[in-house]
This record gives C-alpha cells, sequence and structure tokens, in this order.
C-alpha cells in the first residue's frame, strides 16, 4: 500500500510487478536539516496590529475622523483635483461639510478630502505607471471602528473604475512595499449611498494600503478565453455597480474595458461552448453601453451601440427595443416600427413594446381635433376596383370622401339606428312631447295593473 514518506511527500505508486516507478527508482533520500517555519502573522494578529497604529493616531476617537481631516503629518492628494471634484465648492465659495465633522471651522475647500499618511517606507522601485496592473493589501474601517475593508490581495489597475477613488488615486503615489494609511471623505469612497449592508450613507473611511507588487497589465488578447470571459463579467459587473450608482460616465468606461477584454484576435481559439459565451457577454456588454451614452445624452453613441449589438444577434429582443425607440426619436418612423413590432413578436407580452408601438402609431396618424372636416386617418385615395375604403361601410359601398364625408357618414349611421330601433319594436316620434309621453305610458301600466287585479279576483 502506498503510504508517507516520513518528510511528508507521498510516495510513490508501485508499478506493474512491484516495480517502482519515477526517476529515483524506489530510492529515497532523507534531508537531515532542521524544520523550520515561518511565522506569519495570524488574521486576528493583523487585525490588532492594524487598530494598534490606529490608536496612534487617535482614531477612532471621540469626533471620528474629523481631527484627522484637520491634523498635520498628512499629505493632501487633491489640491489640484478641487476644481473638478463635485463634493467641493469653487474657489470663494463656501467649504462643503467634512463627513465626520462635529464641531469647529471646516477645512480648506482645496484639500483635506483625501489625505495620505506613511506607515512605513518602500523600497526605491519605480511607483505604478499608467496602465500598470498592482497588487495590495487592504484594510478599511469607519469612525466607529468596524471594519469594512480586508482583503490579503486585491488587484486592479488604476484607472480601470474597478476600486474606490481613494485606491484608485493613493496607489498610484505608493512605492512597491510601502505602507500608508489614506483617509478618505465619502466622495473618495462609497458616496452619497454607502454600501449596503455594511457602509452607511456619506460615510468617511480610513484605509491602510501596502504595495505588495507592481506589473505590466496583461494583454486580454493572450489569455485563454475562460480568462478573458471572467475578466469581461467583473468588468461588466463593476460598471453596473457605477450605473446603479447614477456614475454613468465610470459605467461605460467600464463596459467599454469589459468589451476590450471580450473583443479581438486571441492565442488560442475558443470552443463552440466558449464562443457563445463570447458572443454573449458582448451582446451584453453593448446594450449596457447603449444604456449609459442614453443616460449621458448620446443618442448616436448609443445607436451605434444597439447596432453594433445587432450585428451580432438580430434577434435581441433589448437592442431592438432600444434602436426602435431611438429612431423614433430621430423621426424615422418608417424603420422604428420595423424594429418595435420584430422587438414584440419576439416577447408578446412585453407591456414596454406595446406602449411604445401605440406612441408610435398616434403619432404618425393625424389627430381629428387638428381638422374637424377631415377624416381621422387623413384623406384616402380613391379605391382601385373591387375594394372598399378604409372607413366605408363593406354592407353598403358607401365611402366617405370629400369635404362633407364626415356629416353624410354621420346621417347615415343615424337612419340606421332608427331603422334598427323600430325593426325592435320601438315606438317612432309621435309628436308629443317628453312630459306627455310619459304621462301615456303611465295611464297604459296602470290600466294593465288594473285588468291583472280583476284577473286575481275572478279567478278567487
Amino acid at each position: 500500500m502506498p503510504g508517507t514518506s516520513p518528510g511528508g511527500s507521498p510516495e510513490r505508486e508501485a508499478g506493474t510487478g512491484g516495480r517502482p516507478r519515477g526517476p529515483g527508482r524506489g530510492r529515497r533520500v532523507q534531508f537531515l536539516l532542521p524544520h523550520t517555519a515561518i511565522a506569519l502573522p495570524s488574521v486576528r494578529e493583523e487585525e490588532q496590529l492594524f487598530y494598534q497604529r490606529l490608536e496612534a493616531l487617535a482614531a477612532p476617537g471621540p469626533g471620528g475622523f474629523a481631527p484627522l481631516f484637520a491634523a498635520d503629518g498628512w499629505s493632501d492628494l487633491t489640491g489640484e483635483r478641487s476644481q473638478a471634484a463635485p463634493e467641493r465648492a469653487a474657489p470663494g465659495a463656501r467649504a462643503p461639510r467634512v463627513p465626520g465633522r462635529l464641531s469647529g471651522p471646516p477645512p480648506p475647500a482645496e484639500d483635506r478630502l483625501l489625505r495620505k499618511r506613511v506607515v512605513r517606507d518602500g523600497q526605491d522601485g519605480p511607483r505604478p505607471r499608467p496602465g500598470q496592473e498592482v497588487s495590495v493589501k487592504v484594510l478599511g474601517v469607519l469612525e466607529d471602528g468596524g471594519l469594512v475593508e480586508r482583503d490579503p490581495r486585491l488587484t486592479f489597475v488604476p484607472g480601470h473604475g474597478d476600486v474606490v477613488q481613494a485606491l484608485e488615486l493613493g496607489v498610484p503615489t505608493m512605492q512597491p512595499g510601502e505602507v500608508a494609511f489614506f483617509l478618505a471623505a465619502f466622495s473618495y469612497g462609497y458616496g452619497h449611498p454607502g454600501r449596503e449592508p455594511d457602509v452607511p450613507p456619506e460615510a468617511p473611511l480610513l484605509f491602510e494600503v501596502t504595495l505588495l507588487e507592481v506589473r505590466d497589465d496583461p494583454d486580454p488578447h493572450q489569455l485563454p478565453p475562460a480568462a478573458r470571459l471572467r475578466l469581461g463579467a467583473q468588468r461588466r459587473e463593476r460598471g453596473n455597480f457605477h450605473f446603479a450608482r447614477g456614475d454613468f460616465a465610470a459605467a461605460l468606461r467600464s463596459y467599454r474595458l469589459a468589451l476590450r477584454a471580450l473583443d479581438g484576435p486571441v492565442v488560442a481559439p475558443p470552443g463552440p461552448q466558449e464562443e457563445e459565451e463570447l458572443q454573449e457577454q458582448r451582446v451584453k456588454c453593448l446594450n449596457n453601453c447603449a444604456a449609459a451614452e442614453l443616460k449621458l445624452q448620446r443618442a448616436d453613441e448609443a445607436l451605434a451601440a444597439c447596432e453594433a449589438a445587432l450585428r451580432i444577434c438580430p434577434d435581441n429582443g433589448r437592442a431592438l427595443l432600444r434602436r426602435g425607440q431611438l429612431l423614433a426619436q430621430q423621426g424615422r418612423d418608417a424603420e422604428a416600427a420595423l424594429d418595435l413590432r420584430r422587438a414584440l413578436e419576439l416577447d408578446p407580452a412585453s407591456k414596454v413594446i406595446h406602449a411604445e408601438l401605440s406612441r408610435l402609431v398616434k403619432r404618425r396618424s393625424p389627430l381629428s381635433s387638428a381638422s374637424p372636416q377631415e377624416p381621422r386617418h387623413g384623406p384616402m385615395p380613391p379605391p382601385s376596383p373591387g375594394c372598399v375604403g378604409a372607413r366605408a361601410d363593406r354592407t353598403t359601398g358607401d365611402e366617405p370622401s370629400g369635404e362633407g364625408g364626415n356629416q353624410r357618414e354621420l346621417a347615415r349611421q343615424k337612419n340606421l339606428k332608427k331603422q334598427s330601433d323600430s325593426g325592435k319594436g320601438k315606438r317612432r316620434d309621435d309628436g308629443l312631447s317628453a312630459a306627455a309621453r310619459k304621462q301615456r305610458d303611465s295611464e297604459i301600466m296602470q290600466q294593465k295593473q288594473k285588468k291583472a287585479n280583476e284577473k286575481k279576483e275572478g279567478a278567487k
């Protein structure tokens, strides 16, 4: 029976006839070096060390992070970005409220919304350049000390929108091996909405970041199909995250990065199932690009994204619906109707498509109130021999035409109704007033009731 060698590695299985296989041919080598263990801090010990460093900063304290936003010993990373930051005021205007501040004067509007403090200097290696991929270790806390971020190896490309702005802007200032604190107002964290369920709205955060590695971003075209699918799905989901929070420009950037991972030549051709999944992911990303472009008021770019999706999948209902809506907005009603009808064939129960088609039909048909003398659908061309016009009564062959068409049609329908009423036994107009006719009907009913009572008395 194969067992385990004293060194901890399994023995090689014997071949036919019990002859040992492998280059060692059954010979066993024992190393006499003593066993050496490298002591690594546990997760709990790492957290304890992290909180000790926080206590050295006097955070979190009674005032939360407010004292740190105003403290010395920090470098400010957002001074040159103050004009573009949406959460800050313009020069000369009143400074915005810093999250977590309880009292005291507000910090200057031009900085102190994203701050850095070096805990340990790094090596003399170069800082990350644009487009390079980084791996970091991250711990992050709220003002009350609650741990909300813990990732022993987070990998991303700064500028791709895969992480919060505090890391996007902070990590490129670091050297490999460096450890630093980043103090971020909510505009550089999870914004106004926060992140359910652990980060409340408008919550400032304090991160401890260790830069582990910097390397060139791998070319997605060199990746195997399965890895490209994973990368594309990850970037698309990040785009959905930005879209749900109303950051449509960041969402569009993530969708385009997802398409970059999914498109283009490949080293190893995908199998049939992988190719189908790649096409499906491309269509999803293009539809999402169209939605983001619409939110950014760029209708032409949205239409181009829809058309690209339909080149891949001509029967994609979402792309057909959105292209139909866009074409209708451009006044290309005939093309829009084709797309919307095809979308309705694919999804007959869709109320949205029904509503769009109904709106399009109403718009294409002139309103009757616009010209009382004209038919509702406009003047009809003369019918060909054997045909009846669209509004003709097929039982009589009459067709409204010319200026008095509506009046003649109404008169004809009124005469038909009178004939129908008389055929059902209804009395024609006998010249009596309404009150006289009512009195006469009452007398007739009384006479009938009297005769009925007399019959009952005779039967007794």
